[in-house]
């Protein structure tokens, strides 16, 4: 299983630690981060991972059902879900020197306006003030519905 070609990009040259996944799903960045060395734990209110090397956990994160811990983390990924009260709790579970990886929809014409998709340079602002390592917006493929993606250091 891949994971999101963004969080291959950020993720493939970081040294293995602790990683969490947040809204998981089907698990497919968890998984590749377990198959690289990662001790993962993978959330959400209905996961479907199907691997025996990452801790999946049943929470619901808009309940806060999941504790994120402080200086928990080494890398924490957020791929294609958006709770913007994560974004605190993310930020103070990275380790000195850990890594955030956010992805999420942007609002754009021909696609419902949600609370899941952000505006044109809303993400980037969510995290001001901290070492932003890569931010890009658009669509990943001619297909594919636009993004904002950052991966942030503590």
């Amino acid at each position: 299983m891949t994971a999101r070609a963004f969080v291959e990009e950020i993720a493939r040259d970081l040294p293995p630690g602790r990683a969490l996944d947040l809204a998981c799903g089907d698990g497919r960045n968890a998984v590749w981060l377990a198959a690289r060395g990662w001790q993962v734990t993978a959330v959400d209110k209905a996961p479907t991972v199907q691997a025996g090397s990452v801790e999946v956990h049943t929470a619901d994160l808009e309940r806060h059902e999941f504790e994120v811990g402080e200086a928990a983390w080494d890398l924490i990924v957020m791929s294609y879900y958006l709770q913007t009260d994560l974004f605190p709790r993310v930020l103070r579970g990275l380790r000195t020197g850990g890594v955030a990886i956010v992805i999420v929809h942007m609002f754009e014409p021909g696609h419902e306006a949600s609370r899941f998709s952000l505006h044109p340079g809303e993400l980037r602002e969510h995290f001001r003030g901290h070492e932003i390592l890569a931010y890009r917006e658009g669509s990943p493929s001619p297909d594919a519905r636009a993004v904002a993606q950052i991966a942030v250091r503590a």
